[in-house]
């Protein structure tokens, strides 16, 4: 997917001028994307990936290493997590972008719609296979459960953990945020995710799909 370089990028320094004055995110968005008369993906872009100054480097903070997590739970936002790695090894690289906050995210929001696929599983074990390498004190994935299909996507998960012998957990949930954010806080844990709204809610954050792309050679700018 490509965009008009110029155009973008004028409507993301104005979105982020306009945050940095403390205007609301969405009023803001509308203003910059009518102005420049921009279509939904270029304003999923922005909107998903442009912070405020403040905003961006309190996130910053939050990011753990891999290293972090020996001896720590881990809690995951699946689809979310999911979605963002399969992107990746579709090499959607237009649509994978790395924010204001350090964080990478997929630009398309079609996480309600998910459906496994043939690159699923193996995006699991990679998932798996590098948290055990780091050696978590135990991992969970959250599915929501309102996603067709979720409860097979759970056990698949489950099963992938029991055959790399790495102790875990999957499971559904009505309210995947509240789990993740409950969850991390009652254990010192650390929540792998790229929602906005979760990252400002917990302490710590492992950006997974980052160390994915720098394994495949795919690290958006």
């Amino acid at each position: 997917m490509n965009f008009k370089y110029t155009k973008l990028e004028a409507a993301k320094r104005d979105f982020k001028y306009l945050l940095n004055q403390g205007y609301p995110r969405k009023g803001a968005l509308k203003f910059v994307g009518d102005h420049y008369l921009l279509e939904e993906i270029s304003r999923n872009l922005i909107y998903r990936t442009v912070f405020s100054n403040e905003e961006a480097e309190n996130r910053k903070m939050k990011l753990v290493l891999l290293d972090d997590i020996k001896n720590k739970t881990v809690f995951i936002d699946g689809y979310n997590v999911l979605i963002t790695i399969e992107s990746i090894c579709k090499g959607e690289n237009g649509l994978i972008v790395k924010g204001d906050d350090g964080v990478i995210r997929d630009v398309k929001a079609v996480f309600g719609k998910y459906k496994c696929n043939e690159k699923t599983k193996d995006v699991l074990n990679a998932i798996i296979s590098l948290l055990k390498l780091y050696q978590p004190l135990f991992v969970r994935f959250f599915f929501d459960r309102q996603v067709s299909m979720s409860g097979k996507l759970t056990k698949l998960t489950q099963e992938i953990m029991a055959i790399q012998e790495i102790k875990g957990k999957a499971e559904t949930s009505e309210n995947v945020d509240f789990q993740l954010i409950f969850r991390s806080s009652d254990t010192d844990g650390i929540v792998a995710t790229s929602d906005g709204v979760i990252i400002d809610k917990v302490n710590k954050i492992l950006d997974i799909p980052n160390y994915i792309s720098r394994q495949l050679k795919k690290t958006p700018d």
